[in-house]
């Protein structure tokens, strides 16, 4: 069988990350970013005029409009997807897929997953067993495995009885627990090491995969493996082939990428990969694809390469040059720090949260240089690399990074994000090794339900402080404003969705005017449940703990209602979303 990277892309519930196996969730939904002192790219931003309401401070009163006649922007209906990471194929977990506690959180969630190969970032990238993009071995993976392997997972899809949810007892999931424990130690000594072990896919591996991603509602995205070189660097693709026809028999539907961070091959096989080569590689799989009538018209996205830096902006150039229109979309990875040096205070700096969108101009402009128009995929994110930090990448305070991501993503144009991880060997998912949902599910869940693929253009008065020369202005306050989602029938068309982070420690009130004034609101706040604050693994929405009901049944999210033109108080240091009621904006009465 052969080393692989893959993804899944689906409706609404969704996993997590890394090699043979990769799960990628999208959402519908759109977002602009609001800061108070700078033009925004979405609309204008000048003080409304609007008189100061008696008895209120104008320096922590805010006043809020959005322009409901247009959107902005219109992204992907799967904007938020997931990444699955394929260590699980090693350490086991793959067995454990179709427990409803996973697959329930993963339905709720479903759009698309990914399962790509390990992330070879340098240490940049969560640490990643895989076969085709990231961290290889050096020497080739085994071929698609022998008949007895194919015929034995035949057998087991049909035990299975399709989509039935199976059931484990407290001792199986404490030994896997501690079998997973062990291999987190492995991968980290790998990864410090920069020295990879082989990981084989089996069929029966592939059946199950496709089994979870099919009955979980998502597509899948899987990404092969690219570091299987001619002697004279070209891709050898029979590896590949095998596990091509071996899909295209069970008909599969999967869409393919093609390798993972090409800009770190040198460290993985001792040479380097160019972006000319990298696409010519590309165009020999898209004929692969063509000669498998299966999928002849299957999507193929890449080169996911890594942080655009330098270098890797040069080999995405060669790229584009030589296959720029032969992929659906062009993806690259974006970690926000080490994870090995995080602290709780880094997800609060400004500073931190802005390093994307610099990236985001990097990108753009050489695709919109070759190719004008082409969709840009964020398809690697995470708070943290190298796998993250207990009680920090997978806590209340790394959620402020994801909101604001998929705030600024949308709001800049890029049409699908696809996040590390849903479940795997770090400390960066969603769903933990008890499959509990942490922070970041409950994030990524709400948005799904209320956030639409439209943005909106804010426009803010209040709380402006002048700029000074040399100096940039980081609010702490950040406001999106989305069409509430079509799929969620409490909600009319024609109703939006804002959703506002404030790192500030102290409470802003926020009045809303314009279309938005004298409107009925619905407020879904989280904060964190307990007394671990910021580090806590767990939420409250509207002051009530989320948990899963039981193993098929997610809680209900209620919303607190706010009465008509009440002012909008905001927590310190917390995330809200705010659906404003009836509002019949033009822009949101259509799909």
């Amino acid at each position: 069988s052969e080393l692989i990277r893959g993804f899944l892309l689906s409706g609404m519930p969704c996993p997590s990350s890394c090699p043979p196996g990769l799960l990628a969730l999208m959402a519908p939904g759109l977002a602009l970013m609001a800061t108070f002192s700078l033009p925004s790219q979405a609309g204008d931003r000048r003080a409304l005029p609007v008189e100061k309401p008696p008895g209120v401070k104008g320096r922590t009163l805010i006043l809020l409009d959005v322009n409901t006649k247009s959107p902005v922007r219109i992204i992907s209906e799967n904007f938020l997807s997931l990444q699955l990471d394929p260590s699980i194929i090693h350490d086991g977990w793959l067995d454990f897929l179709r427990a409803g506690l996973l697959r329930t959180p993963a339905r709720s969630l479903r759009r698309s997953l990914r399962l790509p190969p390990p992330s070879p970032e340098g240490g940049k990238a969560p640490a990643k067993r895989s076969p085709a993009g990231s961290r290889f071995p050096p020497s080739p993976p085994r071929r698609l495995g022998p008949r007895h392997d194919i015929v034995r997972s035949d057998i087991a899809l049909d035990k299975q009885k399709g989509c039935k949810i199976a059931q484990h007892p407290d001792i199986m999931l404490e030994l896997q627990r501690e079998k997973a424990a062990q291999m987190h130690l492995v991968l980290l000594k790998e990864q410090f090491s920069n020295t990879y072990s082989n990981l084989t896919l089996t069929a029966r591996s592939l059946d199950k995969l496709y089994n979870f991603a099919d009955c979980s509602g998502l597509h899948l995205i899987f990404a092969l493996n690219a570091l299987r070189r001619n002697p004279n660097n070209s891709w050898n693709s029979s590896n590949a082939l095998s596990l091509l026809k071996y899909s295209a028999s069970k008909k599969y539907n999967i869409s393919w990428e093609l390798g993972n961070e090409p800009n770190n091959y040198r460290t993985l096989i001792g040479r380097s990969v160019n972006g000319s080569q990298l696409g010519k590689d590309y165009i020999q799989l898209r004929s692969l694809l063509q000669l498998i009538r299966t999928y002849s018209r299957a999507n193929l996205y890449g080169p996911n390469i890594g942080r655009p830096r330098k270098n890797v902006i040069a080999l995405l150039e060669g790229f584009m040059k030589v296959a720029g229109s032969t992929v659906d979309a062009v993806t690259w990875q974006h970690y926000y720090i080490d994870g090995r040096v995080a602290k709780v205070t880094d997800f609060l700096k400004t500073r931190l949260l802005d390093t994307l969108s610099d990236q985001i101009r990097k990108i753009q402009k050489v695709v919109n240089t070759y190719t004008p128009g082409k969709k840009i995929w964020l398809e690697g994110v995470g708070a943290t690399s190298a796998g993250g930090m207990n009680n920090l990448s997978d806590s209340y305070a790394a959620g402020f990074l994801w909101l604001n991501t998929l705030g600024l993503l949308a709001s800049q144009g890029i049409d699908v994000v696809v996040r590390h991880s849903f479940l795997d060997h770090g400390h960066n998912h969603l769903v933990d090794q008890n499959f509990n949902p942490l922070p970041d599910y409950w994030l990524s869940l709400l948005y799904k339900r209320l956030i639409g693929p439209k943005v909106l253009a804010i426009h803010v008065a209040g709380l402006q402080r002048k700029p000074r020369p040399g100096r940039v202005i980081r609010d702490k306050l950040r406001i999106y404003a989305h069409c509430t989602s079509y799929h969620n029938h409490n909600y009319v068309r024609g109703s939006i969705t804002l959703y506002i982070i404030n790192l500030h420690r102290s409470r802003k009130k926020i009045k809303l005017a314009g279309t938005l004034r004298d409107k009925i609101v619905h407020q879904y706040l989280l904060q964190p449940y307990g007394k671990d604050g910021l580090h806590s693994k767990s939420v409250q929405l509207n002051g009530q703990p989320l948990a899963m009901v039981d193993d098929g049944t997610l809680p209900e999210l209620k919303p607190r209602p706010l009465r008509a033109g009440r002012t909008l108080v905001i927590p310190p240091l917390t995330m809200s979303f705010y659906v404003v009621k009836n509002v019949n904006a033009l822009a949101c009465r259509y799909r």
